[in-house]
């Protein structure tokens, strides 16, 4: 990509700042719902369906053009199986880690994104991502405390407490890894808003089956979880709204990294909110890897 990043005017930046905040409240909202009795696949097909309801309206009132040719409607459907497996599995790793560590083990995916464009599409990584690779992998290992040493568990037993958890925000960055390189190369040419839809929509179908499959849904049994069973479909419905139809106007694009903050913010709000904690060790970590990707979006090209 040539050229520079555009500078970011102050309605911009407050609009980025705003989705990242959004996302983040939209995780911490998923971990209140789990902890009273919604499961995965429940939140993931009420999340998915009302977007996809929303989205496909702004197609309708902006009269967005639905033209595809025979690789995007192929590109698309891949994409929207990644999304659905993505979003099966964050979800699965905000229910078992605290939120701001499974977002941390998510905003891995540049790596991924770096591999599976080399495997498929034959890219050679960018000397920048090679610069920020270490940075990364040692904030996660900080972040994670895989060691141990913060939990006074030892290496094996926190991986007995975080190792599934870990294992699904991991599963969740390869795919949307996977997912981005896909829109890129297969879809790239086709409005925000229709990618949006048609990748919901899929989604939405997806998990409504899984939910089916498990014998029905499973819904809040308290309060709380109500509350945050509609907090996470308002919220993520709101932040993907405001990401494809605002942001394109204010063209800034090139500049979409500074929502890496979300993790932070998730740091603040699962600690205000739901009593979520990590050690000052774990926060260094946390800070290393959201400073890393943000430098990897940033930087001028």
């Amino acid at each position: 990509m040539s050229g520079t990043t555009r500078a970011l005017s102050g309605t911009a930046f407050i609009t980025l700042l705003s989705i990242a905040l959004l996302m983040a409240a939209n995780h911490v909202a998923a971990r209140m719902a789990f902890d009273h009795g919604v499961d995965v696949a429940t939140a993931v097909a009420v999340r998915c369906f009302a977007t996809a309801l929303v989205v496909g309206a702004l197609l309708v009132v902006q009269r967005v053009t639905v033209k595809l040719n025979a690789r995007q409607r192929k590109g698309l459907l891949f994409i929207g199986l990644l999304i659905a497996v993505q979003s099966l599995c964050l979800y699965s790793a905000v229910a078992r880690l605290p939120v701001v560590l499974a977002l941390l083990a998510f905003n891995s995916y540049p790596l991924w994104t770096a591999l599976w464009a080399r495997l498929f599409y034959q890219h050679q990584p960018e000397r920048a991502l090679l610069l920020a690779m270490p940075a990364i992998l040692i904030g996660l290992v900080l972040a994670l405390d895989v060691f141990g040493k913060a939990s006074g568990l030892g290496a094996a037993g926190q991986w007995r407490e975080i190792g599934a958890g870990v294992a699904f925000a991991l599963g969740a960055a390869a795919t949307f890894g996977l997912a981005l390189v896909l829109t890129q190369h297969e879809a790239g040419g086709l409005d925000g808003r229709l990618r949006t839809f048609s990748t919901m929509s899929i989604v939405s179908v997806l998990a409504v089956c899984g939910v089916l499959w498990q014998g029905g849904p499973h819904l809040p049994t308290a309060p709380a979880g109500w509350w945050g069973l509609a907090l996470l479909t308002l919220l993520y419905g709101s932040g993907i709204t405001i990401l494809f139809t605002v942001l394109p106007r204010l063209g800034v694009v090139g500049n979409s990294a500074i929502m890496n903050v979300e993790p932070v913010f998730s740091l603040v709000l699962a600690w205000l909110i739901l009593g979520q904690a990590i050690s000052p060790v774990q926060v260094l970590g946390a800070l290393i890897v959201v400073g890393a990707v943000m430098w990897l979006g940033m930087r001028r090209r």
